[in-house]
């Protein structure tokens, strides 16, 4: 689960990329799930566009593909998403919470 201070890393982040992934009137199929895993692979952060063609709600089509892709929703803003998915090889270093006063580390 990404805290807020990940989410809002991952935000400014996203902000400058390019969708790679497109939804538009077939919606979200096997094909689109895991083409979808496989720009995560590669990126570990991706950009998602829903095309007016699509009559999916944005925040049902942000679940179900981040649900079928095991990635996370770092944002959802207008038409376009953003997935976040650790690699094997973690390119993206998020920062951690830091422990609050008082509390034991």
């Amino acid at each position: 689960m990404l805290t807020g201070k990940q989410k809002r890393f991952l935000r400014a982040l996203g902000h400058g990329l390019k969708p790679i992934i497109t939804i538009g009137k077939s919606e979200i199929s096997e094909a689109l799930a895991k083409e979808t895993s496989i720009a995560l692979d590669a990126h570990e952060l991706v950009k998602i566009k829903l095309l007016e063609s699509c009559i999916m709600d944005r925040h049902e089509a942000a679940a179900l593909l981040a649900d079928a892709s095991k990635a996370e929703i770092a944002q959802i803003l207008g038409r376009t998403f953003l997935l976040y998915r650790q690699a094997k090889e973690p390119k993206i270093q998020l920062p951690s919470e830091k422990p609050k006063k008082g509390s034991p580390r």
